[in-house]
């Protein structure tokens, strides 16, 4: 969004604004790591929300709405129950429990959220943390599809040919809601970019030194922060790759669909794993276990592929689920007969 609202007009290239911005992310998350991005994510969430506000109460005057909840209620937009058709995506049941599992494997089992909950300074605080943010993430959930419903009337009424991931900054940089609500949504914009970005720049650093490389069962601090720093810079150009990957060759209207679509395929396996110790005691052959999770993926995509192209049954954002189920059967089929005690 940037790039189509900004940089375009300069003639700057997409690849240099990605760089620039993972480049900006790396400098204040290399010396600072997750204690820098608590606090940054705090203000650059606080800045998105805002805003969020100004453009609702903006485009809430200016289409003259009396009852902010009653237009967003009533609005055919705002319609949740879909139970016409069990072969859609869309479909109740389906976007309910995928939905759920969803918030399970990309909240609950996030790398990014737990590192924040360990800066908590004991167990009950993080407990809190984790309380009350289920709460907030609802209400903050609300306030992006009621300005979604809103920008979509708002584009309708004035003819703006805007869609998807385009509309909300073709609206706000137009200047008819005024200079303050296209200073907010840039604010806020690059607010929402950073916050995801150096959480997950920090989270993918951590995890594999100490996870995969186990950098903090060795005894020289030196070689231990020399290798950190080289994971740090490996992660911030895989991170530019995959960006210029979704922009180039996944290119897509809208983002976040395509997001929650890869999600199914690459939080299933996780969901699997972590199903599979908390429900089960049984001991794995490790070495069998990363082709488990290569092949499920591959099997819930045929899968899913052939169920919508034969069947006309579109799994949906179900396939998390699938993907899951999967990846459970295929641990249960590798186990010893050694029971985990």
């Amino acid at each position: 969004m940037l790039q189509l609202i900004l940089f375009d007009a300069y003639g700057v290239p997409f690849w240099i604004t990605v760089t620039i911005t993972i480049l900006l992310i790396w400098l204040y998350t290399f010396k600072g790591g997750i204690k820098t991005i608590v606090w940054t994510d705090t203000l650059q969430t606080l800045f998105m929300l805002i805003a969020v506000g100004v453009c609702i109460v903006m485009i809430k005057d200016e289409m003259q709405i009396d009852n902010l909840f009653s237009y967003v209620a009533n609005n055919d937009l705002s319609k949740t129950f879909f139970f016409d058709d069990v072969k859609a995506g869309n479909y109740f049941w389906k976007q309910f429990f995928s939905g759920a599992f969803i918030s399970i494997v990309m909240t609950g089992l996030d790398q990014d959220m737990m590192q924040k909950n360990l800066t908590c300074r004991n167990l009950k605080d993080a407990q809190k943390n984790m309380f009350w943010f289920t709460i907030v993430l609802v209400i903050v959930n609300f306030f992006f599809l009621a300005l979604g419903v809103l920008l979509t009337d708002y584009a309708s009424a004035n003819e703006i040919n805007a869609h998807k991931d385009e509309l909300f900054p073709t609206i706000a940089m137009s200047g008819d809601l005024g200079i303050a609500t296209a200073l907010f949504f840039l604010l806020g914009l690059i607010a929402a970019a950073y916050s995801s970005a150096d959480s997950a720049l920090t989270s993918l650093t951590t995890s594999f030194s100490i996870d995969i490389l186990e950098i903090d069962k060795k005894d020289n601090e030196q070689e231990k922060e020399k290798t950190r720093k080289k994971i740090h810079i490996l992660f911030s150009f895989i991170l530019v790759a995959t960006i210029l990957i979704f922009k180039y060759f996944i290119a897509d209207e809208s983002v976040i669909a395509k997001i929650f679509q890869f999600a199914g395929y690459t939080y299933g396996p996780l969901l699997g794993l972590y199903a599979f110790g908390l429900f089960t005691k049984l001991n794995v052959k490790d070495k069998l276990v990363p082709i488990i999770c290569l092949i499920a993926p591959v099997l819930t995509y045929v899968i899913s592929f052939y169920s919508k192209e034969k069947m006309g049954f579109d799994f949906g954002f179900f396939v998390l689920i699938l993907n899951g189920a999967l990846t459970f059967l295929g641990l249960l089929a590798i186990h010893k007969k050694r029971v985990i005690l």
